[in-house]
């Protein structure tokens, strides 16, 4: 019995060696939750615990809008071009030593913010460089076959063109729509689409606040929650902005798991356009309550400087990094009403 046991053992050991062997010629660098960089030739079993891939700016992304190629048909059409490509195999620092396997439309989180005039001519090519199938499913109002439901672009260069009027005017996301849905949602895969009206709305410091939340531990409870991603950042990067300026932020709640979400301005009311589709606000109010996908434009402007939180008024959200801060500096704009003829 014990020669028989004694031959199981050298057999295998000598099955397993060779594993053994490529696993040590191979070594693998990640970084700890404590921000220590580590190199080890073992198996690095929890794919959070590796370098970033992504770098993201949300102070960046809060007034970035894309408004594409722009070209005209004959008949005086306005045609803008996009060009999305979807990638699965990215890792996002969210947080400092808090790492993410996220899905990005043009390698962010959320991915670019598309921006037309109705009557507009879209034309978007999209690329799925992922692994797995991908679509765009943009809210409004598009033929059938543009609506990235039936049409999964399969991974490694897929390729599809939508193409469609810009139509209603509002505020809408765009997301992909593969099953399981959740899944491709709560990895990162969403946008925001905004179509202007054709007569302009008042000018204004415009920004876009897509408000979502991380489940890092894949227990469909969300451990983060944000304004543009990255916890707690507008709280420790206050967002400047000045006294009588009219600010107008697209709101748009992409917050999975929870059945609501909302957003709480302090010292402060605003004017509110659920979904943007009227140029009347509907309400004036200092908190709105979001459910899935819904959306507005909210608008307004501080009469005293200082610093200002919003977050939202569920406070586990704020308490989680849903929460930021307005600094309200003292306008310097001279009044055009106090300038004399010939001094400008």
């Amino acid at each position: 019995m014990i020669l028989l046991l004694s031959l199981v053992l050298a057999f295998s050991a000598i099955a397993i060696l060779p594993t053994f062997s490529d696993a040590q010629s191979t070594s693998k660098t990640f970084v700890t939750h404590s921000g220590a960089i580590i190199q080890t030739s073992g198996e690095v079993i929890d794919p959070l615990y590796t370098v970033s891939t992504v770098e993201f700016d949300p102070m960046v992304y809060l007034r970035d809008f894309n408004y594409g190629r722009v070209s005209q048909l004959s008949d005086g059409t306005i045609v803008r071009e996009f060009t999305i490509v979807a990638e699965d195999d990215k890792i996002m620092e969210v947080s400092p030593g808090v790492f993410y396997n996220v899905w990005t439309f043009n390698g962010t989180v959320p991915g670019p913010t598309i921006r037309a005039t109705e009557g507009d001519l879209l034309r978007i090519h999209f690329i799925n460089n992922g692994s797995k199938s991908h679509t765009m499913h943009f809210h409004g109002i598009h033929p059938a076959g543009m609506d990235g439901v039936f049409e999964p672009v399969g991974g490694n260069g897929g390729q599809f063109v939508y193409e469609f009027v810009a139509d209603p005017v509002g505020v809408h996301p765009y997301h992909c729509h593969v099953m399981p849905l959740e899944e491709h949602i709560v990895h990162g895969l969403y946008g925001v689409f905004i179509v202007d009206p054709k007569e302009d709305r008042l000018p204004a410091d415009e920004m876009v606040m897509v408000l979502n939340g991380l489940d890092t531990d894949f227990d469909t409870e969300n451990n983060f929650y944000a304004a543009n991603t990255i916890p707690f950042y507008y709280q420790h990067h206050p967002i400047q902005i000045d006294t009588d300026e009219l600010i107008r932020i697209y709101v748009v709640n992409m917050v999975e798991f929870d059945p609501i979400n909302n957003l709480h301005l302090h010292g402060n009311l605003y004017k509110y356009y659920p979904t943007g589709t009227d140029l009347v606000p509907s309400f004036y109010t200092d908190m709105i309550t979001l459910s899935q996908t819904e959306r507005g434009i909210i608008e307004f402007q501080y009469d005293y400087p200082g610093k200002y939180l919003f977050h939202a008024h569920k406070v586990e959200f704020s308490e989680k990094g849903w929460v930021g801060i307005f600094l309200v500096n003292e306008s310097t704009k001279q009044d055009v009403r106090e300038l004399e003829y010939g001094t400008q």
